[in-house]
């Protein structure tokens, strides 16, 4: 029986999760509403909210997975990438846990994480198996990658972003309409009322299976300064149709290029994973795409494509098994790579 404390504090949200030979018992997470007045994350206001926070996370976490703190046989935390203040008091606080219990300290890597929060087993619930080798489309605010999965640990990048990530297109466009932060939750949701054919928007070209997201952007604010000097209400008259468009080109350059990496490497399991992973039209389409070409396509629950502890807690679970520890001089990397 092995049982694993996970700390994840990469960005805003603080979480704590308690994992048990691959079952979830415990995920809490504490968000931080104090961002939204400000359009994004502030750093400095991000890592003073995870100090206030981490105590009673933790806390909660194991009292809901009905253990003792004498129980938990390894801590995992997320080392990076992430904002260098905010992992800071994830990392420090995970080897002060580990010192004062005597138990080993697992340094995780935050996108490898997103992608073997696959492996989360829930009590009661039924899910298919991953056969690797498989294909990753990772996809958040701060990285769009596609990933080749030998093994847990076995990975490759073969695909990633030239410039902006389809998360931070999705939230940057929101926020020169004046939707509220995270842009791309509200995007999802106008987008359900809006025509996807109203507005067309330029594919940006990048060579193989990488990605761009810089000139659609730049293409969608044009579009909206050359309308409002036409009309000064062009936005509220057609903020669903704008959603709507915006939202099925970012997912059409997201599916093209997973689509071209099938073609290339041969392998048809499929998952995806990370916040953009949320959104409704990416899940849906996978989905179409899976039965239109024959692929094995393994979409993880929404509560486990944001930031959160039980994928922490999985990959130290594996990690665990390995033997794979770290010393208490390990330090944080806000822009770790694997």
């Amino acid at each position: 029986m092995k049982i694993i404390l996970g700390i994840e504090s990469s960005c805003d949200d603080t979480s704590a999760a308690i994992i048990k030979d691959k079952f979830l018992l415990s995920n809490v997470i504490a968000n931080q509403s104090v961002h939204n007045a400000y359009g994004g994350v502030v750093p400095e206001l991000a890592s003073r909210a995870h100090q206030q926070n981490i105590i009673p996370v933790v806390d909660k976490a194991i009292k809901d997975a009905g253990i003792q703190k004498s129980d938990i046989n390894a801590v995992a935390f997320t080392r990076g990438p992430g904002l260098l203040g905010s992992l800071l008091v994830g990392t420090s606080f995970s080897k002060g846990f580990a010192l004062s219990n005597n138990i080993p300290l697992i340094e995780v890597n935050h996108l490898q994480a997103h992608i073997l929060s696959h492996f989360i087993n829930e009590k009661g619930k039924d899910k298919a198996t991953i056969k690797f080798p498989f294909l990753s489309l990772l996809v958040s605010g701060g990285h769009t990658q596609i990933v080749v999965v030998r093994d847990y640990f076995d990975m490759e990048i073969i695909g990633e972003t030239i410039d902006d990530a389809a998360g931070e297109a999705f939230d940057k466009c929101a926020k020169v309409m004046g939707l509220d932060y995270p842009g791309g939750p509200v995007i999802d949701k106008l987008s359900k009322d809006g025509n996807p054919e109203a507005f067309i928007f330029p594919r940006p070209r990048a060579k193989g299976v990488n990605f761009s997201f810089s000139g659609l952007k730049t293409s969608f604010l044009y579009l909206l300064r050359d309308e409002l000097k036409k009309n000064t209400n062009f936005i509220n008259e057609n903020k669903n149709d704008l959603a709507a468009s915006l939202q099925k080109t970012i997912v059409d350059i997201l599916l093209g290029k997973l689509r071209k990496a099938v073609k290339e490497t041969g392998i048809k399991e499929v998952t995806i994973g990370g916040g953009v992973a949320a959104n409704s039209e990416l899940r849906n389409r996978l989905n179409v795409f899976a039965e239109k070409y024959r692929w094995t396509a393994h979409i993880p629950e929404k509560k486990f494509t944001t930031d959160n502890a039980a994928m922490i807690a999985i990959t130290g679970y594996f990690k665990l098994l390995k033997g794979d520890f770290v010393e208490q001089n390990i330090t944080p990397q806000a822009r770790l790579v694997f």
